[in-house]
């Protein structure tokens, strides 16, 4: 049973740390279209907010759904553990390992989370404010 702990630890982990990788890489990108962006050049409002808008969603879905994802490995791994306690019988440092691999998933899903939930609301932000910034230029009060 330990190498199942170790492939739903790695799987779980390994997914989360790529989702990770990914939200950062999005927003990386999306901050920088959003620095260079100059909002005069666009007639249409709709299609600068297109334009701002483009992949905050996959930012957003990351954020928003790492922690079910580590909650999922944090569940696989305990039930594993009543499992080896069933198996095997009752052997405290056995649980307590078991349980810290558990918990483990749970922290790396909230380490992904809360960047990813952080960065998509700054962007966000940045999408108002540009599109703001374009109401003003094109004399539009308010929507």
């Amino acid at each position: 049973m330990e190498g199942l702990h170790q492939l739903i630890d790695y799987a779980v982990l390994g997914l989360l740390l790529l989702l990770s990788m990914i939200a950062v890489a999005v927003a990386l990108e999306r901050y920088l279209v959003h620095r260079s962006i100059k909002v005069e050049a666009y007639a249409d409002r709709r299609e600068l907010e297109l334009h701002l808008t483009s992949k905050l969603h996959l930012i957003a879905t990351i954020g928003t759904n790492a922690p079910y994802i580590g909650l999922l490995g944090t569940v696989l791994g305990i039930m594993l553990t009543f499992y080896d306690i069933g198996a095997a019988g009752f052997d405290t440092a056995k649980i307590m390992t078991g349980l810290a691999l558990a918990l483990k998933a749970t922290a790396m899903g909230l380490l992904v989370a809360i960047p990813g939930v952080t960065l998509y609301n700054l962007l966000l932000r940045r999408c108002k404010v540009l599109l703001l910034q374009w109401d003003i230029r094109h004399g539009r009060k308010g929507i």
